[in-house]
């Protein structure tokens, strides 16, 4: 399962000590230069005018700083920060609830914005756009709209599926943002910060290691670090070196791209069971047990990357670099393959 996944970029409860390792100023936030060089224009602006900041939407796959540019913006512009979630939100009346307890220029994030509801969504189009709430009392023939003033905020959104953002929401949105995974160098510089953090020490080779299984993704990086911590605590001399980091992640079953079992399964079982595909996203989940919006959401990213596997609209494919990297000959296909 996904959640068991050392791995996997979603944030699980073994991440008990990630919050103290995320950076609170933009100038500690390493990566995603272009965003943050934007966003340190608007503050910058919205402070001087002393207005709170344009809504801000963020996109990309799971563990790349989408919660933790969110508190970054509250805190550049000294701001209190409000986290919900849109499944969170079931009805109208929780998000009402939300916006009149918000002081002016306060930042309210909501994670997984797309799963908002629409009778949700309707209610918060005129917060972001007027500062006000409509609120219908009482019913029928006696029913009556009323508009209550709320303080003026600044809302970021956060999610890992744009295009499931409706477009009357998505287009009230003043900044739009999508995250991008993280180079060998960004990631390397991230595992040497945070191991200063954690008080270990770390050569620049273990460090470069860790970087370059860690999958694009930060919130891996720190995760993997926390374990190879261990291993150099009990095991080793105290600081992770490269014998140290490779024999760990060998140990933790994670080769040398970061590919884990969950995902070596995953490609074998569209090479193996299905001919190398095309096959269909639900028939896969069914193959090894898995949702398909955990396929879509948190597999599929980092093999699309690599090229590992093609979406066509018949099904997944895996591709003859996978076919390579697995070290297995394609079943019935390989003319095809030797072309590619």
């Amino acid at each position: 399962m996904d959640s068991d996944r050392i791995t996997s970029p979603n944030s699980i409860e073994l991440d008990s000590g990630e919050v103290g390792l995320r950076p609170m100023r933009l100038q500690d936030y390493i990566g995603q230069e272009s965003i943050k060089a934007n966003l340190d224009v608007f503050i910058k602006a919205a402070r001087q005018r002393g207005e709170p900041l344009d809504h801000v939407l963020l996109s990309g796959p799971p563990g790349l700083g989408k919660t933790t540019l969110a508190v970054i913006i509250a805190k550049e512009m000294s701001s209190n920060i409000h986290i919900t979630s849109g499944p969170a939100i079931e009805r109208p009346g929780d998000l009402a609830g939300i916006l009149t307890n918000l002081q002016p220029g306060d930042v309210l994030f909501i994670d997984e914005i797309h799963r908002l509801s629409r009778a949700v969504e309707e209610v918060l189009y005129p917060g972001m756009e007027d500062y006000c709430l409509d609120i219908v009392l009482d019913k029928g023939p006696a029913a009556r709209s009323i508009r209550l003033q709320i303080n003026p905020f600044t809302l970021v959104g956060a999610t890992t599926r744009a295009g499931a953002v409706s477009a009357p929401l998505r287009d009230r949105f003043g900044v739009i943002n999508r995250l991008e995974f993280y180079t060998l160098q960004e990631l390397q510089l991230i595992v040497t910060r945070s191991a200063g953090i954690l008080g270990i020490a770390i050569d620049p080779s273990g460090a470069e290691e860790i970087a370059r299984r860690s999958r694009g993704t930060p919130r891996i990086a720190n995760r993997l670090l926390r374990r190879i911590r261990d291993f150099a605590q009990v095991e080793g001399k105290g600081v992770i070196d490269l014998a140290i980091a490779q024999d760990a992640l060998q140990r933790l079953e994670i080769d040398a791209i970061g590919l884990d079992s969950s995902d070596r399964r995953l490609l074998l079982t569209i090479a193996e069971k299905f001919d190398g595909g095309p096959v269909g996203v639900e028939t896969l989940a069914a193959a090894i047990s898995e949702e398909t919006t955990t396929i879509e959401d948190v597999y599929e990213p980092y093999l699309l990357q690599l090229g590992f596997i093609n979406r066509t609209p018949r099904g997944r494919v895996v591709t003859g670099a996978a076919y390579q990297h697995l070290g297995v000959q394609p079943l019935g296909q390989g003319e095809l393959w030797e072309d590619l």
